[in-house]
């Protein structure tokens, strides 16, 4: 048998999870148990609680097909104004706690960082002390927050940032964020992605702009179980998708592999502008697809597209 290195884990069961939701805590509209009982309905097991500027353990919402990550959501606004404008840039950075024991009383009187825009050199020390307290450091919705490159490209200690955001494509069609996330990673920012909700449930749940159920992520874990999904998280067992799945990724004599749901088009990302890509034939679908590799591609990350406006994508990995 060849020897196959496996980019996502072989063993495992995919969880999915909602990694970015607001309730009555901050600016929701309903309350964790609500939010946790629609999305247990529609199939999802794993849900950050990321209030805006609250944290919270909602670990008594656990049960044995259903668990909560700890979490915030927490922000720098440009010049810091009482409301901001529609061109004021900020920084929402969410938090995912992976020792939620650990100074618990801090985190819950208020972790939030000073008011401070332009400073990236206090940014990165704020995300190194989150860091040492236990948390994932997640950037999000680069777009909706108004922001360049320049604003994002000094960011340091992160462990992902959202390519996805469902809320902000409702807003404005702006919630798809693959070329910032490729932006990071030619500039050797060697981080995650993931695709999110942002659930604020303001409209009802059939209304064509409801925010619950369009972004997810899809974690590989031994059980479902806090230390196995946390740990998954750390090590990019996952990845992102408004609907396709990535079912399987490897690489063997010097091929990748993909295998996924029934999609139209399959794409390797490189760092360079090279793409590798499959497509099915008119009435198709492919399920499956293997790109030879040069090694020369810098990093390597699968896109799939479903042929109705939606995709799947894996995080980068590095050759």
């Amino acid at each position: 048998m060849k020897d196959r290195h496996y980019l996502l884990p072989e063993q495992g069961t995919f969880y999915k999870a909602n990694l970015h939701s607001h309730t009555t805590l901050s600016d929701g509209c309903l309350t964790p148990e609500e939010s946790k009982a629609a999305y247990k309905a529609h199939g999802y097991q794993i849900m950050a609680f990321t209030d805006h500027r609250v944290y919270r353990d909602h670990s008594s919402l656990n049960d044995r097909d259903f668990l909560t990550i700890p979490g915030v959501e927490v922000d720098i606004n440009e010049d810091c104004p009482e409301r901001m404008s529609g061109t004021d840039r900020t920084y929402h950075i969410n938090l995912f706690d992976t020792r939620p024991d650990y100074k618990r009383e801090e985190k819950e009187n208020g972790i939030c960082p000073e008011c401070r825009y332009g400073d990236m050199e206090y940014i990165n020390s704020y995300i190194r002390r989150m860091n040492e307290m236990g948390f994932l450091v997640c950037y999000n919705h680069p777009y909706w927050s108004m922001q360049t490159r320049d604003d994002y490209r000094g960011l340091e200690g992160l462990f992902a940032m959202e390519i996805f955001n469902y809320g902000c494509e409702h807003d404005g069609m702006y919630g798809y964020n693959p070329q910032a996330y490729d932006e990071m990673l030619r500039l050797g920012k060697r981080i995650f992605c993931l695709a999110t909700d942002d659930n604020h449930n303001g409209f009802p749940m059939d209304h064509p702009f409801c925010d619950s159920f369009g972004g997810f992520t899809m974690i590989k874990a031994p059980e479902l179980t806090f230390e196995a999904v946390t740990d998954a998280l750390q090590k990019g067992c996952f990845y992102s998708s408004m609907g396709p799945e990535i079912r399987e990724m490897y690489i063997e004599d010097g091929e990748l592999a993909v295998r996924t749901s029934p999609v139209c088009r399959i794409y390797v990302v490189t760092a360079g502008r090279d793409c590798y890509r499959k497509a099915a034939d008119p009435g198709e679908m492919l399920t499956e697809a293997r790109f030879p590799l040069s090694g020369r591609e810098g990093y390597i990350r699968v896109r799939v597209e479903d042929g109705q406006g939606k995709y799947a994508d894996s995080n980068a990995y590095f050759l």
